[in-house]
């Protein structure tokens, strides 16, 4: 009995780039509201981070890495380090949520996987900065 096996099709050029870039807008509009509720100071965002228990001063540093993320994957050249600020943040996130927060991980988790797509895929783009990339990404 022969069984194939069908491996994923794979998306190039032009339709992973616009795809690519979809992704980065949403992201971007996700961690800008996620990032400016957190610098306001929005009631729920002090809650969590008093369950956290490290100090408020943490919620500005991670409203800010948001904000900061969000803008350098509208960046073309510094998109993956935008994915690799926003990965980073949500790795933060989803563990905090699992070991530390009563709360479920799957928001920071999907949102970490997103990010570490657009910092895998833009890396030659943005490692072409230091000429060690491929500008084709």
């Amino acid at each position: 009995m022969s069984r194939s096996v069908q491996s994923v099709p794979k998306v190039e050029g032009k339709a992973r780039n616009i795809i690519l870039w979809v992704l980065q807008v949403i992201l971007a509009v996700v961690f800008v509201m996620a990032g400016a509720s957190k610098i306001a100071g929005a009631q729920d965002m002090v809650k969590v981070f008093q369950d956290v228990g490290a100090g408020q001063w943490l919620r500005y540093v991670t409203g800010s890495l948001e904000l900061a993320g969000a803008v350098l994957l509208l960046v073309p050249r510094l998109s993956a380090l935008g994915g690799l600020v926003l990965a980073g943040v949500m790795a933060g996130a989803f563990l905090s949520c699992l070991f530390v927060i009563d709360q479920s991980p799957v928001a920071a988790a999907v949102l970490l996987i997103l990010a570490a797509v657009v910092m895998w895929n833009r890396r030659g783009l943005t490692l072409s900065l230091v000429g060690k990339g491929v500008t084709s990404a």
